[in-house]
């Protein structure tokens, strides 16, 4: 990812994290739907200037966290606080602060991309002059300013996802909520999308996101909870996730279809965990060079052998395992 220089859309002094300034604090946080409990009783606190994740399956209870954060639903027990205002008293106030790109776009297609932004700033009260600044400053940050008249139907994915974040950005928020940013985007749209999210924390915003990419939560998350069924199930940087729950590399082998299972036993003594999926196994050791050595030196022969270092993705599927949810 380069970050080579650009306009920023914030004015001010870049910033690391304040861990001095509480953005969020929640304590037994818990969110039900009837009989459904979709937050079960967390703990979360956000700093100022951090990136901070929400990882988890679908129906983990991510978004639902992730809207009473914003100030959009009522918390069912528990308590919640934003900028150190209760959202149940100080809603229109905390929104004000935020800014907030939802999973789904919901740009105006008739209008063009200076009018959606310009647009939506009269909505927080920006005047006219004020509005069109804010878009200048906007498509420059998001490199649309030659897309400037065009209408939204006919962007990219892509664009329209750095539209999104745009016009999430034009009340200069404090702190800006991303609900799984990049859904749906090819690999070039995804990394053009986090570096503008990197240059923004760089600037001192600070981000809340959910993420299934384990990928884009280890470029983007200085910290992250892990979340599954409502409760958070591991906590931390994404180093201290791997260090914690994962050995430091892991050998891939792949042999014939239906034989995996069969050579699990064969090859689990030369590595700390042994995992066997449909189409390969996964030898979890600090020397994965050292494993598939071994494993040759005994006469197996797999079809293709692939040594890496564990991700945040082999702790995710450690801690919320494999099964699809729908």
């Amino acid at each position: 990812m380069t970050h080579d220089a650009a306009p920023g859309p914030l004015s001010g002094v870049p910033g690391a994290a304040d861990p001095g300034t509480v953005m969020i604090s929640a304590r037994g946080l818990r969110k039900s739907y009837g009989e459904l409990e979709a937050v079960a009783g967390i703990d979360v606190e956000v700093h100022k200037g951090e990136a901070f994740g929400f990882l988890g399956p679908n129906g983990a209870g991510k978004s639902s966290a992730m809207r009473m954060i914003g100030a959009v639903s009522p918390l069912s027990e528990g308590s919640l606080t934003i900028f150190g205002m209760d959202p149940a008293v100080d809603g229109s106030a905390i929104r004000a602060r935020l800014g907030v790109c939802p999973q789904e776009d919901t740009l105006d297609q008739e209008l063009s991309v200076r009018e959606n932004l310009s647009v939506y700033g009269r909505y927080f009260g920006l005047s006219r002059a004020e509005a069109s600044s804010r878009a200048a400053e906007l498509m420059t940050f998001v490199q649309l300013t030659e897309r400037a008249k065009d209408k939204v139907e006919h962007l990219s994915g892509g664009m329209k996802r750095r539209l999104t974040v745009a016009r999430s950005l034009i009340n200069t928020p404090d702190l800006l909520l991303l609900d799984e940013p990049t859904t749906g985007l090819d690999p070039q749209a995804r990394h053009q999308l986090w570096d503008r999210l990197f240059r923004l924390k760089q600037q001192g915003v600070t981000l809340v996101l959910t993420t299934h990419y384990m990928d884009e939560a280890e470029q983007l998350c200085d910290r992250l909870v892990v979340m599954d069924k409502g409760v958070i199930v591991a906590q931390g940087s994404p180093p201290q996730l791997i260090a914690e729950h994962c050995t430091r590399e892991v050998t891939e082998l792949r042999f014939g279809v239906g034989e995996n299972e069969t050579m699990a036993p064969k090859v689990e003594d030369l590595a700390d965990r042994v995992e066997v999926l449909p189409d390969r196994l996964l030898l979890y050791t600090d020397d994965g060079e050292a494993a598939s050595v071994a494993v040759h030196e005994r006469g197996l022969h797999p079809v293709s052998s692939l040594v890496r270092r564990a991700t945040l993705e082999d702790v995710f599927l450690r801690l919320t395992g494999r099964t699809l949810v729908d």
